[in-house]
């Protein structure tokens, strides 16, 4: 693309860019840099011009245009090695400055929109659809035979308690989960599946993330996310500030930054809650503290589940596998998933409700217990009249029925 004003020609490529005056043509080598805003560091090639042709004489160099003492020098340099003016140079040089900070600001606004995750408007039919769908009186039946349709192989249990743990993604206290299970029994099938009728949208996908790599999501960016981790062993650097975010709902770290001039800050990074975070792994006494926090789906490893799976393959290699129906199921359930609005739950026989002493770490236990009844009331926000309370400042709920 090239630009025209005042007589002076402007071209700029992505690793070849160019601005020409009336007596300079100046060619930035290798491109810009992108995450490096505090400076603007550049390889110029600059040559004088003389009645429309480039003098022989060429001056190379690698520059900070955002450093004074850089830019006098290499001014004082010009005017000696190509004998022209120090003003003609040094006003150059500040177009140039202009000139390529527009250029950045451009990249970096056009690298931001080409990140911005797929956010998928429904029409005014398919709400309906999935509407319709929230309103059935057996729901949860009917979830379970949808998710089955979409290609979930057996896991009856499994399959609908972990699409109701993705589901809690969207409400204040968000439920986790860890699939547990001999290697090659199916974990990260089963998550993967069920993830696949979760949004693009909604949730972030991780095989290797490094240990700080969390802290610097932009603030906002993981909230209400479903966060999947593949393989347990491969995150370990990763599940302390995962654990923060389950248990605090915000992460924060303390880094020192260094501005244009040199001067240091301290900074703080913070990123907030809450997401709803799922793994798979074959050790589970290794991730205590995470499974403290989660929901244990034991995998089915029985001999009728290995011939379901088995079967299932052979149709899906003969070709027998109807996949356009699991298509059409998998985009009611992620249809399903859009039309859920956050809404506050409120479980009036909470205080009425107890567990057997025998259980496991009853504290623990007792939370996600209420919390799983509120997620499968979320569920049902479409079967529910919304409830105000003016003295509490509500602007909505639902309260729980004796019956869910």
């Amino acid at each position: 693309m090239a630009h025209y004003r005042y007589g002076n020609t402007r071209h700029f490529q992505p690793q070849q860019l160019r601005i020409q005056t009336k007596q300079l043509e100046l060619h930035i080598l290798g491109g810009l840099q992108l995450n490096k805003l505090e400076s603007l560091r550049v390889t110029l090639s600059i040559e004088k011009l003389k009645q429309g042709k480039n003098v022989l004489n060429v001056l190379r160099q690698s520059i900070d245009l955002y450093n004074d003492n850089q830019v006098e020098k290499l001014v004082r340099k010009c005017a000696e090695r190509l004998e022209i003016g120090t003003s003609v140079t040094r006003s150059t040089l500040q177009e140039l400055t202009r000139e390529l900070e527009n250029y950045r600001f451009a990249l970096t606004e056009k690298q931001t929109e080409n990140q911005k995750p797929f956010s998928k408007t429904l029409s005014v039919t398919e709400q309906k659809e999935a509407i319709k769908f929230l309103k059935q009186k057996n729901l949860l039946e009917g979830t379970n035979d949808l998710i089955g349709k979409s290609g979930v192989i057996g896991e009856i249990n499994n399959r609908l308690l972990m699409y109701l743990i993705f589901t809690s993604r969207k409400t204040n206290n968000p439920l986790h989960c860890i699939s547990l299970g001999s290697s090659g029994v199916g974990k990260t099938h089963l998550q993967s599946k069920v993830a696949e009728l979760i949004p693009q949208e909604d949730k972030v996908e991780i095989t290797v993330l490094s240990a700080n790599a969390f802290y610097y999501f932009n603030r906002t960016e993981l909230q209400h996310k479903l966060i999947l981790i593949e393989d347990l062993d491969g995150a370990e650097s990763v599940l302390y500030p995962l654990r923060e975010l389950q248990s605090k709902k915000r992460i924060t770290k303390t880094v020192v930054h260094k501005d244009r001039k040199g001067t240091t800050k301290t900074i703080h990074l913070t990123v907030e809650g809450p997401v709803s975070v799922a793994g798979c792994t074959t050790q589970e006494s290794i991730y205590e503290d995470n499974s403290n926090r989660s929901f244990l789906l034991y995998i089915d490893e029985s001999e009728t589940q290995d011939k379901r799976i088995m079967q299932y393959q052979r149709f899906l290699s003969a070709g027998k596998l109807n996949e356009q129906e699991q298509l059409e199921a998998k985009e009611i359930l992620q249809n399903i998933q859009r039309v859920l609005k956050p809404i506050k739950v409120i479980n009036p026989f909470a205080e009425h409700l107890e567990l057997p002493q025998s259980v496991f770490k009853p504290r623990r236990t007792n939370s996600h217990y209420l919390q799983f009844i509120e997620a499968i009331t979320f569920y049902k926000q479409h079967q529910r009249e919304k409830q105000y309370d003016e003295h509490c400042n509500l602007r909505g709920y639902f309260e729980i029925e004796c019956s869910l």
